[in-house]
Parts: C-alpha cells; sequence; structure tokens
C-alpha cells in the first residue's frame, strides 16, 4: 500500500505540537505579567489630583504626624481624607495666594469638597479596617510604601490577596512596636522573628485567612 504522508509530516508534527506549548507558555507568561504589570495594578503610577499634594514635602520637610491629615485612622475603618479645613489651618497663613493652592482657597469659600483620585481603593467586595491594623502595630508604610518620599502620591503595592496573605499567615515578620507605627523611616532589626513572635504574642494578634476575613 503507497503511503499517503510524507515522512516529514511526522517531524512537523511534532514541531506543531512543541510550537504549541511554547506558544501556550508564553500566553500564560504574558498574561501573568499583564496581570502583575503597572498597567493593571497601577503600581507606581501617580494619578492627577486637583492640587499637586506632596507627602514628601509636609512629611520629610515639615514634620508633620500622619494622623493630622488622616484623623480617623487610629478608630476608624477609613483613614479618612482631610477637610479643607486641615490644609486652611496652615495655608491661610502661609502660600495664602499660591496660584497651585486656589482649589483649596475655593473650597474653602464654597464649602463644596475637594474631589481627590483615590490612590489605594480596594474593591467593593474587599473589608479593610485601618484601626485594627494600626493598633494590632503594622506600620503605615507597611502597606502604603515610604510615603515621605513621595514628591505625588502612588500606590506601592499591588494590594491583591496574595501580597495581603503574606502578612496574615506571618504576621511576626511584619508587626512593630506599636509607638513605631507612624515612624516612615522604621527599618525592622535584626532580631525581627524573635521581637516579632513577642508581639504577636502581647498584641494577641491572630494568623486570620480565613475568606470571611475580608469578604464579607
Amino acid at each position: 500500500m503507497a503511503q499517503i504522508f510524507h515522512r516529514s509530516v511526522n517531524s512537523i508534527a511534532t514541531l506543531s505540537i512543541v510550537g504549541a506549548g511554547l506558544g501556550a507558555g508564553l500566553l500564560l507568561a504574558f498574561a501573568y505579567s499583564m496581570d502583575r504589570g503597572h498597567y493593571i495594578t497601577d503600581v507606581k503610577v501617580v494619578k492627577e489630583q486637583p492640587v499637586p499634594f506632596s507627602h514628601k514635602h509636609h512629611v520629610s520637610d515639615d514634620g508633620i504626624d500622619c494622623r493630622y491629615c488622616h484623623t480617623s485612622v487610629e478608630t476608624s475603618s477609613f483613614a479618612g481624607i482631610p477637610a479643607t479645613e486641615i490644609c486652611m489651618s496652615c495655608h491661610s497663613q502661609i502660600w495664602s495666594n499660591a496660584e497651585m493652592l486656589e482649589p483649596v482657597r475655593s473650597s474653602f469659600r464654597t464649602g463644596e469638597s475637594l474631589e481627590w483620585t483615590r490612590i489605594h481603593d480596594l474593591p467593593d467586595f474587599v473589608y479593610f479596617n485601618h484601626s485594627i491594623h494600626i493598633n494590632k502595630g503594622i506600620g503605615c508604610a507597611t502597606c502604603h510604601g515610604r510615603v515621605d518620599q513621595m514628591p505625588l502620591m502612588y500606590k506601592e503595592n499591588t494590594l491583591y490577596m496574595n501580597w495581603c496573605i503574606q502578612c496574615h499567615r506571618n504576621p511576626e515578620n511584619y508587626v512593630r512596636p506599636r509607638d513605631q507605627v507612624f515612624n516612615m523611616a522604621y527599618e525592622p532589626p535584626a532580631n525581627q522573628q524573635e521581637l516579632g513572635l513577642k508581639l504577636v504574642q502581647e498584641y494577641k494578634i491572630q494568623s486570620l485567612t480565613d475568606c470571611n476575613t475580608c469578604h464579607r
């Protein structure tokens, strides 16, 4: 019986299978890269704001504590966006005629709130409580990065679930003394594991990884 297919078909079939496998792998790698890239996560992406507010200037240069503006961070699930009155407590006296601050002055005159663009905006199906994390010894910089070095605000971490779970599974790697929570320059000590385990016990920190911890 005559041979139907040429012998080269075997090679072509093998190459096709290998090529399909490589293509699928490359596609998955590309999709993973896209999902972790700044174009999806917004990590390191500066958002346009009504006023180009510099945390670096206010925190590092002027020494303003986080809680002066984010007044409810220790007692509420929401850290709080500063009211215009807080801004004007300083800027009614300094830089009072600066053009870039006109939206602030206008807000103060009219009583209409400034519409800030959220940088850390979790999905509606995620519950997060700032006060719990603060009171359990999790520093601002752990999630938000070195805000004191950001001329304009951006997201430092993805805030993806697997990123959060790392801390929930091993809180001893991230917890710090409560009096250092708002210290942006805090560096974990060489004995972080030893200190962390001690603080986990002292602060009664639980390793909560059940779905209903965040998805309520």
